[in-house]
């Protein structure tokens, strides 16, 4: 079982943009599906969207879809969140999980390792 870390989050105003970052040690993560999820206080967890180890293939909720872009650089080992256009809604704990496809979306499944908060405020 690996650890996930999930970086990049912060304070942004409303419109703003931001990237978030998710990297392991010891494991290949190209090997993997990954996705992103989110929770904020008093809500549960949110799907946002996975790719496939080669990023060919990729899934996102429907309310996720425009303003949220998901990527990855196998060579740095890494999986990318873009998010634009940030509504305070968005404020919230980010996660990057293992995941699978699955109808509609995405499942993460496992630990969900550290998240980074992302709060939109002006």
């Amino acid at each position: 079982q690996f650890q996930l870390v999930a970086s990049g989050g912060g304070l942004v105003q409303p419109g703003g943009s931001l990237r978030l970052s998710c990297a392991a040690s010891g494991v290949n993560l190209g090997a993997y599906t990954i996705g992103w999820f989110r929770q904020a206080p008093g809500k549960e967890r949110e799907d946002i969207s996975c790719i496939n180890g080669d990023g060919r293939r990729t899934s996102y909720l429907d309310s996720m879809k425009g303003r949220f872009t998901i990527s990855r650089d196998n060579v740095l080992n890494t999986v990318y969140l873009q998010v634009n256009r940030h509504k305070p809604d968005d404020t919230a704990i980010y996660y990057c999980a293992f995941s699978r496809f699955i109808l509609g979306g995405c499942s993460a499944y496992g630990d969900w390792g550290q998240g980074t908060q992302v709060t939109v405020s002006s």
